[in-house]
């Protein structure tokens, strides 16, 4: 990721937030008191998952990311390198349904480019952007966590890991995982956005209360809050147990041999807030049924710790998610 911060083209003063680990909005002054905050995130298409669910997820990863701002995305561009086997009918309604949940959330789509190009295959198809205005003291950033802050969390870890693999491998996660957690998994797809979660989090007040929001994607729930001390340079200390997991999930992952707290987990939101905001927060959450829980609490220092049965707190290593890996074993598995 070096080679990535130190090569960003020519510098400008108008960047108010630029790349960093944890960071998943670029923040750009415009004037007159207001900043653009802008988004990337791969474009997907699952067979598995079939192309209106594969879009709707599309639209929903980049929009997570960008109203972990406490702003609304309003514009988007998309590129879309079709592999060549992908059906002209499948290629429509793909695209049909991104149109179709873009206008749902209120973005534009402004511009972009398709083809059909060979070798790339699934499941990244392409790309996506999403932008829109807000004031420049209106949005949050990782960076802005303070010590003193509460640490809470929405839903539950490993959504995203858990429905993408049961829906992914049926046959595998009920023979593994029972029937039961096998269909609580797949009926989790739809839960892997966090913009709803978002939207209720800054009716609590950003910067007086939310002072900083990020979406558990790759990595999950622990390598968010990891990447959230980084971007803050301040201490995140957690307890583990009061991680909710649900033991479905559990289950599934289990059968896969994932860390639930380690693993792909997009539609949990962490959210640091000031003491004395926690509570209309878990008001606001609650008043658009979103569950949340404390888990831990922001100090000085550096990096994520922690703790576990009581135990003295340790600090956190990253490592690489093993989301990817239980894939590839499962569908090696399938085809054999």
């Amino acid at each position: 990721m070096e080679a990535v911060y130190s090569h960003l083209g020519a510098p400008s003063k108008r960047v108010v937030q630029g790349p960093g680990r944890g960071l998943d909005n670029g923040v750009l002054r415009i004037g007159e008191g207001r900043v653009m905050i802008v988004t990337a995130d791969p474009v997907s298409a699952m067979p598995a998952v079939g192309m209106r669910r594969s879009a709707w997820m599309s639209v929903h990863l980049i929009a997570s990311d960008f109203t972990t701002a406490g702003a609304d995305p309003e514009f988007a561009v998309f590129t879309y390198n079709f592999p060549p086997e992908m059906e002209a009918g499948d290629r429509e309604t793909f695209i049909g349904a991104l149109g179709d949940e873009c206008t749902e959330l209120g973005v534009t789509i402004a511009g972009g480019h398709s083809g059909s190009y060979p070798g790339g295959g699934y499941t990244v198809i392409g790309g996506g952007v999403m932008f829109g205005v807000a004031p420049d003291d209106g949005y949050v950033t990782p960076s802005m966590a303070r010590a003193g802050d509460v640490v809470l969390m929405t839903k539950h870890a490993a959504i995203e890991a858990a429905a993408s693999l049961a829906v992914s491998f049926p046959e595998f996660t009920e023979r593994s995982a029972g029937g039961k957690a096998a269909r609580v998994a797949r009926s989790l797809l739809g839960s892997c956005s966090t913009v709803s979660d978002a939207r209720a989090a800054r009716g609590a007040g950003l910067r007086t209360a939310v002072t900083s929001m990020h979406d558990a994607t790759e990595g999950g729930v622990l390598g968010a809050l990891d990447e959230m001390a980084a971007a803050s340079g301040k201490a995140f200390e957690v307890d583990a147990d009061r991680i909710p997991v649900l033991r479905e999930v559990a289950d599934v992952c289990a059968a896969f041999g994932v860390d639930p707290l380690r693993t792909m987990g997009e539609g949990a939101l962490l959210i640091t807030c000031r003491p004395r905001g926690v509570k209309r927060l878990e008001e606001s959450l609650s008043e658009s049924e979103v569950s949340a829980t404390a888990i831990g609490r922001v100090s000085s220092g550096e990096g994520l710790w922690v703790s576990r049965g009581g135990e003295r707190a340790r600090r956190f290593r990253e490592a690489p998610d093993a989301y990817w890996a239980a894939y590839d074993r499962a569908a090696a598995e399938e085809s054999n």
